[in-house]
């Protein structure tokens, strides 16, 4: 593992930026452009570039839908790229599901964990993190993407994520894990539909108040696309909601979110820091 000595020694005065970097051939997003490993890295470069504070490295995609690679092609797909970008001096976190991926991704120089089954999928998860040491993102989660639609069903969503997140940091902690290096995400567009997006996002301070830093993985998603698109209208590409997305990433810093996870970073790593000048104590410097 590189980097700063657990999530205080990333602490920052603002929201932090991370810079995805897909490794896939079939992400909603952007798949098949960064599926070769020197793409990978030049883009994660570019990413540092544009103002990311930390990427992170995925070999499987997870849209709705999605099928399951093995763990031999998500290590031929991730590991390379951990290594370079690591090399190169990113702060770089590993987007696996798997213990085994994550445990080699550590040992080529991955500094945190991105779980979005947090730890629900892998029995091993738990007890690897604890072992490492090393930051981990726990997602809320019900299950696997090729029918998490179907598990879209909530009387209060808000409450409901929330109490789940809970139990899975006293899994956690139970395992061993230290909770001052965990962050959660409330899992937009997992197993939720656009109005339980905007729900999760209208109320991160009682996600915040589970008592750990809140990462908001927005970007690009499809409840973006349907609110531009208007009811009854096609969506636009992904790659045409990075603006609406941006926005998402501003008012995200403002309700206190620790970080957002972006496919486009310069317009994020720009709002994030007007977002951070604009509610800094009026005495501050220029």
């Amino acid at each position: 593992m590189t980097g700063p000595v657990g999530l205080a020694g990333l602490a920052s005065d603002r929201c932090l930026v991370m810079g995805v970097v897909n490794v896939t051939p079939d992400s909603f997003s952007d798949g098949g452009l960064f599926f070769e490993a020197g793409d990978a890295v030049a883009h994660g470069l570019q990413m540092l570039a544009d103002g990311a504070d930390l990427l992170d490295v995925g070999g499987e995609s997870t849209r709705p839908g999605a099928a399951r690679v093995d763990v031999t092609e998500e290590l031929r797909r991730v590991l390379p790229v951990v290594r370079d970008l690591a090399g190169a001096g990113a702060v770089v976190s590993v987007d696996t599901m798997r213990s085994q991926v994550a445990e080699a991704a550590v040992a080529a120089g991955a500094w945190m964990v991105n779980d979005v089954s947090g730890g629900l999928a892998d029995p091993q998860m738990a007890a690897l993190v604890a072992d490492t040491k090393v930051p981990y993102v726990a997602m809320h989660w019900r299950g696997h993407s090729a029918d998490m639609d179907s598990r879209a069903t909530y009387v209060d969503v808000v409450e409901e994520v929330r109490s789940e997140l809970a139990r899975r940091l006293d899994a956690l902690e139970a395992a061993g894990v230290d909770l001052a290096d965990v962050v959660v995400d409330p899992g937009l567009g997992f197993a939720k539909n656009a109005d339980h997006n905007w729900a999760l996002l209208r109320n991160l301070d009682r996600l915040a108040s589970l008592g750990c830093p809140v990462l908001l993985a927005a970007s690009r998603k499809r409840f973006l696309g349907h609110l531009l698109a208007g009811p009854g209208h096609e969506l636009p590409p992904a790659a045409e909601r990075d603006d609406a997305s941006a926005a998402v990433s501003v008012l995200a810093a403002v309700a206190g979110a620790w970080c957002v996870r972006v496919h486009e970073v310069r317009a994020s790593a720009h709002g994030v820091r007007v977002a951070a000048r604009w509610t800094a104590d009026a005495g501050a410097g220029s």
